[in-house]
């Protein structure tokens, strides 16, 4: 039985395609969403890997027009930046790229977003404030005791990832 669909914030590495698997293994219809904001990214190779992992759907949006004018233009005007030398280019990114996943899950009638941040940086943090504003019903596996319990490294989810990719495939 389903326990409801989830937009997954996806990068195509391994730990959202791992967390891509865990959440079917959970019961839920996963959406996968890549956001393009001007990286070097094979867009077609994650889109058919998340196929193949047993997403819905995959949305891969073109942010870079947002996220300049909206996000980074913004950032300089206000002279943001952390200790005097970095730009906060990444930092920045999390939300534009999670206002976007609220956008589609809304759109798709999503009952949960989800990301791939770990527990221990502030991409969490970045991404879960912008949900936690525009659309709170947020699964944020690294932080779910089932998840990090059995996963407790990389070298834990290349092992999964291992066997459920020849699943998979």
């Amino acid at each position: 039985m389903s326990k409801g669909s989830v937009v997954l914030a996806y990068s195509g590495g391994l730990d959202t395609s791992c967390i891509l698997l865990w959440l079917k293994e959970q019961g839920y219809e996963v959406i996968a969403y890549l956001a393009n904001i001007g990286q070097d990214e094979d867009f077609d190779a994650a889109r058919k890997k998340a196929e193949k992992l047993g997403a819905e759907k995959v949305f891969i949006e073109d942010l870079r027009s947002e996220f300049v004018q909206e996000f980074i233009w913004p950032a300089l005007q206000a002279n943001a930046v952390y200790e005097d030398r970095y730009l906060l280019g990444t930092s920045i990114a999390r939300p534009c790229i999670a206002r976007r996943q609220v956008q589609i899950a809304r759109r798709e009638g999503a009952q949960y977003v989800s990301h791939g941040a770990t527990g221990k940086g502030n991409d969490q943090i970045r991404f879960e404030l912008t949900c936690y504003a525009l659309y709170p019903q947020i699964i944020a596996p690294w932080r779910i005791p089932e998840f990090y319990s059995r996963f407790r490294g990389r070298t834990d989810l290349m092992e999964y990832a291992e066997v459920q990719l020849k699943l998979a495939l």
